[in-house]
């Protein structure tokens, strides 16, 4: 190769490095600088959630958390204090109001997140958290304003978690560990925590889910065993710590109806509702499949995984997940059947 080729050959590569926006130093101190910005997010948001708890997070916790040596965390905490967004103490960490406000952000576009892909993609909950702990980074204010009021403004996400406003204000959930309820009372289950997720996953495979009423049965140092209803579900005290309750709101159940998801195959219905709890973007889209009042409706087919179920409604086959078919309030003709013949034999 030629003196004047070589000289070529590092011009051009001069160039690709150094021109700027789109240069190879550019991008990759963009890349250095994105990837700062989201170590600090993970960190407000570690932080806001043990002061939401009462505890001040330490540099082990946190360390602990963003899995970094002490002398990253050391260097993160020191970046952190010098951009003013928290103080430190012997006792821990507590984030100033500029710090408060970045966390609650954070908080905001995961919980905002969760309820957009569980809502309007019908993701499953076990894979909501780990997708929207990409997604609150790349959410700007006015992109969750959007979000929100797309959703019908939700209180709270589908764990049960309450989702801050956008002036930051942030309701605190008013629960106890199911662990703690009485034996024998009526609960609603109000919230459940997502890690560690071996145990989120045994609570959701059971069919337990923020807004179920549930009743505990037996309470013993080995165990609980509630009921929902139809099944019961015996828990180590471990997994029931994962899951907060409070005192039920009995729903009001119409006469004779019974839940979609509950309507055996080859029996047709008729929805009478949706329930009081279906809202926003979600109550819309099953308004929108055409489920309104006195729509003849059957499950067309089973699927041998569970979820989505398929079902037939006004010529076309739709399918459904157990929680959105949970929200629908059908009345089997068998129900009107028996309902009918039960006032013929008191008129007897």
């Amino acid at each position: 190769m030629t003196s004047q080729a070589w000289v070529l050959l590092v011009l051009i590569f001069a160039i690709a490095v150094a021109w700027p926006k789109i240069g190879l130093w550019t991008q990759w101190r963009h890349y250095q600088a994105e990837k700062t910005r989201r170590l600090v997010e993970d960190a407000l948001k570690h932080i806001v959630a043990w002061e939401q708890r009462g505890q001040a997070a330490t540099p082990e916790s946190l360390a602990g958390a963003l899995s970094l040596s002490q002398r990253r965390t050391l260097s993160l905490i020191i970046r952190m204090e010098k951009r003013g967004l928290l103080r430190s103490d012997p006792a821990g960490f507590s984030l100033t109001s500029k710090g408060e406000s970045w966390a609650l952000h954070v908080v905001r576009a995961h919980r905002l997140w969760e309820r957009y892909l569980a809502d309007d993609a019908g993701m499953p909950m076990e894979r909501l958290h780990q997708a929207a702990e990409i997604a609150e980074h790349q959410l700007s204010a006015e992109k969750l304003d959007k979000l929100d009021a797309h959703l019908g403004h939700p209180q709270r996400d589908p764990h049960g978690d309450p989702i801050p406003a956008a002036d930051g204000s942030l309701k605190p959930v008013d629960a106890v560990s199911l662990s703690q309820w009485p034996t024998g009372e009526q609960a609603r289950i109000v919230h459940i925590e997502d890690e560690p997720d071996v145990i989120f996953r045994q609570i959701i495979a059971a069919g337990l889910r923020p807004g179920v009423n549930i009743r505990i049965l037996e309470n013993t140092p080995e165990r609980l065993v509630i009921s929902d209803g139809n099944t019961e579900h015996r828990l180590a005290h471990i997994v029931a710590a994962n899951i907060q309750v409070a005192e039920a709101r009995h729903s009001l159940r119409p006469a004779g109806a019974i839940r979609l998801s509950e309507l055996p195959k080859g029996e047709p219905a008729e929805v009478i509702e949706l329930d009081a709890a279906c809202r926003g973007f979600s109550r819309r889209r099953l308004l929108d499949l055409g489920l309104t009042p006195q729509t003849r409706i059957e499950v067309a087919l089973d699927n041998p995984f569970g979820d989505p179920r398929a079902y037939r409604v006004r010529g076309t086959t739709i399918a459904l997940r157990r929680q959105q078919a949970g929200q629908i309030w059908v009345k089997p003709p068998s129900t009107s059947a028996n309902q009918q013949t039960a006032k013929e034999a008191i008129h007897a």
